[in-house]
């Protein structure tokens, strides 16, 4: 799956600390795109408000309330694991990722692009 043109652009935004919320919402919407076609799936939800939430990871799959597998983030924080810019054991340790359940750990999925 190839990312659309406009990401370039964005991440140029990103990397110059000049992302809008245009920009951030284009960037989390591709990057969780990106982990849904390296692990589908629907056991695992990942949260990255207010931009988006995705089912992922193989499992039982959840379909009313809240999933017993969650995973949520800012959205900078996502985009830079999605990119490969932090560990998922260094983002566990700044307290901004909040992950409960079984399978949430994405360390093996992570990066789901390099930039």
């Amino acid at each position: 799956m190839e990312p659309p043109v406009e990401m370039d652009e964005a991440l140029r935004a990103y990397d110059a600390g000049q992302a809008g919320r245009a920009e951030l919402k284009l960037l989390v919407k591709e990057l969780l795109k990106l982990l849904v076609a390296k692990a589908p799936g629907h056991a695992v939800e990942v949260r990255v408000p207010p931009y988006g939430a995705v089912q992922c990871i193989e499992g039982p799959r959840h379909t009313r309330g809240t999933p017993k597998a969650v995973i949520e983030m800012p959205a900078e924080m996502w985009i830079d694991l999605a990119l490969g810019r932090i560990s998922w054991p260094d983002a566990r340790a700044t307290g901004k990722v909040r992950a409960s359940g079984e399978r949430t750990d994405l360390s093996q999925l992570l990066p789901v692009m390099v930039h």
